[in-house]
């Protein structure tokens, strides 16, 4: 396994000739979803380009062990989830490439981590272990080498009293939290930031109701005084993250591509421009399963990106329960 492949992509022809191999290598060596692929009869002499991949259903995360190989697990890394539901673990044989794919995909859209000032607002996932966002963001604040980078949990105080002086002094300053603290923040202070990058995470985590993310922005805009709200999307299964850079769009890294499935057949796959399930290539997945459909709505527009619309639930699932009891 080559992950320095992965990380040299730099066209769709490349891409698609490590997504094959990859294809082939997790047929081969990860037993669940070998099961899965001829539990539904797509063997690997009939795939022949990206289309004819199949994807695992997210669930599976939650019922099954899905590794590639047989080398010793590093982390295993859970989501968060209600009272009595099922978590995903997902389990991670190389951290190193976690590392090297969130490394290179803050890089990717926002240029060298050792230019910012790292504040993390993020309560909810702090306050579990297995958390795979922590784990990044963490690394990143370490990587800025900032005196002032921190992570912060109920001191919004001494957070808000921080962003001014930052913001003040010129530097260039990322707030990454999670969606329903950065709103706790801007109910308790006004700011008028110019320097720094406000980007939520997503999930109000059961502490707010749920706002659709054009309101959410606008909240956030006019609290922090800045023209755009950035946002990150990630997921335990994951180990690479799409970016929007502000306005509500997302875009991946070269080793990262999302599909859109039809939600009432997911082995038919929309065309620009139509709403369906989120399927997505995570080429840094080598070591888990690359390809993997989510229960995330979303379209794909003319130029690439993503517009992400919501959720469907398992009643909307149709041909993706093999496997997950």
């Amino acid at each position: 396994m080559n992950p320095e492949a992965v990380f040299s992509i730099q066209n769709d022809t490349q891409f698609e000739s490590e997504a094959l191999r990859i294809f082939e290598l997790q047929y081969q060596n990860n037993p669940v979803y070998r099961r899965f692929c001829e539990l539904i009869g797509r063997e690997v002499a009939s795939v022949k380009g990206l289309n004819d991949i199949p994807f695992i259903p997210i669930e599976f995360f939650k019922s099954q062990e899905i590794l590639t190989g047989n080398d010793p697990v590093e982390q295993v890394f859970t989501s968060s989830g209600t009272t009595g539901t099922a978590t995903s673990r997902h389990l991670v044989t190389d951290l190193k490439i976690y590392e090297e794919s969130f490394n290179r995909g803050y890089a990717y859209f926002y240029g060298d981590i050792k230019e910012y000032v790292v504040l993390a607002l993020l309560p909810s996932y702090l306050e579990r272990t297995g958390s795979s966002l922590i784990y990044m963001v963490d690394a990143l604040i370490r990587s800025s080498g900032d005196p002032d980078s921190g992570f912060y949990l109920h001191n919004l105080d001494d957070l808000a009293a921080k962003l001014k002086v930052l913001d003040r002094s010129g530097k260039k300053v990322l707030l990454i939290g999670v969606s329903f603290a950065l709103l706790d923040l801007v109910e308790s202070f006004n700011f008028q930031l110019n320097k720094t990058i406000i980007m939520e995470t997503g999930g109000m985590k059961g502490r707010r109701k749920e706002l659709i993310r054009e309101e959410l922005h606008n909240i956030l805009k006019k609290g922090f005084g800045v023209d755009h709200i950035h946002s990150e999307y990630g997921m335990t299964e994951l180990l690479s993250q799409a970016y929007s850079t502000g306005d509500g769009t997302f875009s991946c890294p070269p080793w990262m591509k999302v599909k859109i499935r039809d939600t009432g057949d997911p082995f038919t796959w929309l065309p620009e421009g139509r709403t369906g399930g989120i399927s997505v290539i995570d080429l840094a997945n080598i070591n888990s399963c690359s390809f993997i459909a989510t229960q995330d709505l979303g379209k794909l527009l003319p130029d690439g990106r993503l517009e992400i619309l919501g959720r469907f639930d398992n009643s909307d699932i149709r041909g993706c329960n093999l496997l997950v009891t």
